[in-house]
């Protein structure tokens, strides 16, 4: 009622006889209602001030501890086309199992004895590098030989030239007696002449004293002449010496460059051997690419490239494969502002995707279904989500994860922090300030 009439009807009319109205205005029910509200402002006051644990959340998967353990793909180094399985999906194959074959389609290397005939070409080349081997160790002997006929050749011109030079000596000698034997013949001539013209003699030893004369300028010609042979021979003999350097130089010379043309053809062939040999290893190392077998123990997953007679390239993903090993753990992501308040050792709560949980953040002990967990690895580069990754490994002192977990189911990640008033963290929200910063103080083992 407005009471904008000054007619009112509780003035004139009695309330209090009316049933209605006495259910209505009982006193008792405000007592009770007044204590139950002065009650609940105590109890509010009081949990204001009870301790509660500032959090970290995110979301992530479930991985693996180690890199090796994660799925993978296999690939082939080589492109080809599908010929025939071994295996089925779900199957689980050891380390080395055939998984697949394949083959070749690439014409240059689709002949099947293409390893036999490089092998052929390897062995013709190198038994030419033998070849050329003992012609340049033939072609060394005869250099060898060379020299020591070249040495004998001018030992033999210098005793000639030593010999010749004696000649000239000798010659020399006997020109200088036929000189003399010519003045003696011809004092003697005189001699005989002057003794003729006084009767002392007679004309018959003047014709043997003349006679006598020719035959010493005879003799003395004679000598001359041979003297001047000897000479000649001397150079010759200089000329013979220089000669046969000069011709058993080219000949060496000739017989080197012909070992130096065989050692090139030679070190060429064996170039032309190591290529071969090269090409048949990567040939045979390729065939048996053909198989592809399991990298580890693991099962398969999927075929991403199925069907017989399909084709693909080098390093294109053919099946995928899960490791029957590993390690589980937690791969989850946190927003830049938090990552200062998460270090190596860190108390994880987790909560996996599939398994009923009730979580009490600021209450981590009242929590039911969560799983403790440990900060192994914090990521020091962004990722593409614009988060930090951080890697979460069982914790060894709480209890065990669910054995049915899988790698990559969702969980959810409570990095438990400090401990401060309910009333704080309202305050702290209401502002938007983040979690209180703190330095672990406890040393994390190390690994």
């Amino acid at each position: 009622m407005l009471n904008i009439s000054h007619n009112q009807l509780h003035k004139k009319v009695s309330l209090e006889s009316y049933s209605a109205y006495n259910r209505a205005h009982k006193q008792k029910h405000y007592k009770f209602l007044n204590r139950f509200l002065l009650g609940l402002f105590i109890f509010g006051i009081i949990l204001l001030f009870l301790p509660w644990t500032q959090t970290v959340t995110g979301k992530g998967y479930v991985t693996t501890l180690k890199p090796n353990q994660r799925p993978q793909t296999i690939q082939s180094p080589i492109p080809g086309r599908i010929e025939k399985w071994f295996v089925n999906e779900g199957d689980f194959v050891k380390k080395g199992d055939t998984i697949l074959f394949i083959s070749e389609i690439k014409n240059e290397y689709q002949d099947p004895l293409l390893v036999e005939r490089t092998n052929d070409q390897r062995d013709a080349k190198s038994n030419a590098v033998e070849s050329y081997k003992r012609k340049v160790i033939a072609l060394e002997n005869q250099t060898e030989a060379l020299k020591n006929e070249k040495e004998l050749k001018l030992q033999q011109a210098q005793n000639k030239i030593i010999q010749s030079g004696f000649k000239v000596e000798s010659d020399s000698i006997d020109l200088v007696a036929a000189r003399t034997n010519l003045e003696i013949a011809k004092t003697q001539y005189n001699r005989a002449m002057a003794l003729k013209q006084e009767g002392l003699k007679s004309e018959v030893d003047v014709e043997e004293k003349r006679l006598k004369l020719q035959e010493t300028e005879a003799k003395l010609m004679s000598q001359e002449n041979k003297l001047s042979t000897s000479k000649s021979e001397l150079i010759n003999s200089k000329l013979d010496l220089n000669r046969i350097a000069s011709e058993y130089a080219e000949k060496i010379s000739k017989a080197q460059s012909e070992k130096f043309s065989a050692a090139s053809a030679q070190f060429d062939g064996e170039a032309q051997v190591s290529k071969l040999a090269n090409q048949s290893t990567n040939y045979d190392l390729r065939n048996n690419l053909l198989y592809i077998t399991a990298p580890q123990d693991g099962y398969i997953n999927k075929a991403i490239i199925s069907g017989i007679g399909e084709t693909f390239k080098e390093g294109e993903e053919l099946l995928g494969i899960m490791p029957a090993d590993y390690d589980l753990a937690i791969e989850t992501f946190v927003d830049p502002i938090d990552l200062p308040l998460i270090h190596v050792g860190e108390k994880i709560r987790v909560q996996f995707d599939g398994w009923p949980a009730i979580v009490f953040s600021g209450w981590p002990d009242a929590s039911l279904g969560t799983y403790g967990g440990k900060v192994v690895a914090v990521e020091n580069f962004i990722s593409n989500n614009n988060k930090f990754r951080i890697l979460i490994a069982p914790d060894a002192e709480a209890e065990p994860w669910p054995k049915n977990v899988r790698v990559g189911s969702g969980a959810r990640t409570i990095a438990l922090l400090n401990d401060v008033p309910i009333w704080y963290e309202l305050w702290r929200k209401l502002n938007g300030f983040p979690p209180n910063y703190y330095t672990q103080t406890k040393k994390v083992p190390s690994k």
